[in-house]
């Protein structure tokens, strides 16, 4: 986006949970990660490796990147989806799914490719922030109602860039400032069977 617009979020991150609660009778056409792959997600995240894809080709990668990072953008508060690594996410999720959602992304991916192709001659990770912006706000228009290919499709990218955006330890820490349970590589225990103070706990050793 364009450089005033990045306090101007594509999805506004203060109606993010109100969004999830409206679409919730859409929610069969999207999936939640499993437990196995949220943790997945997390080891991801804490590596910050380069993305080992499952699913996604390295072109559709990119696309489904420069897509998400524009519906929830970087902004002074937290980092935004790209950071987040919510692309990982989307591949995650479609190595769990059936074939006909696997098939939707792939032909929703190709179509709006072509479309940035068709308007601005290019694909759209190359878009620069003015055509990118141009090019969603044409497309999300007839959010309640799609039609074109491309419409259909973003509605579903939003949907997943949300649900792997909040899934995230960006998204859940960061921007929503969640101080309650935390991200365990490992569930290490009690320290206090070691005859230590445990830190998880509280329990103090010896009682």
């Amino acid at each position: 986006m364009s450089e005033p617009s990045k306090t101007r979020h594509a999805v506004s991150r203060r109606s993010v949970l109100k969004t999830i609660g409206a679409s919730a009778g859409a929610a069969t056409l999207l999936p939640w990660l499993s437990n196995e792959g949220l943790l997945a997600y997390g080891a991801l995240q804490r590596a910050q490796a380069p993305p080992a894809l499952k699913v996604l080709t390295a072109s559709q990668y990119a696309t489904v990147e420069a897509l998400s990072e524009a519906i929830i953008p970087a902004d002074d508060r937290s980092p935004g989806a790209k950071a987040a690594r919510v692309a990982d996410y989307v591949d995650l999720l479609l190595s769990e799914s059936e074939p006909e959602l696997r098939t939707k992304w792939q032909d929703g991916l190709t179509a709006i490719d072509a479309e940035a192709a068709t308007r601005f001659q290019t694909p759209l990770p190359k878009l620069d922030a003015a055509q990118l912006e141009t090019l969603l706000t044409d497309i999300s228009r007839n959010e309640k109602k799609p039609v074109s290919p491309a419409e259909i499709f973003f509605t579903l990218a939003k949907q997943a860039t949300i649900h792997g955006y909040y899934s995230s330890e960006i998204g859940i820490h960061q921007e929503l400032g969640y101080k309650g349970n935390q991200y365990l590589p490992e569930f290490v225990g009690c320290l206090t069977e070691d005859g230590k103070d445990c830190p998880h706990c509280g329990q103090k050793a010896g009682k």
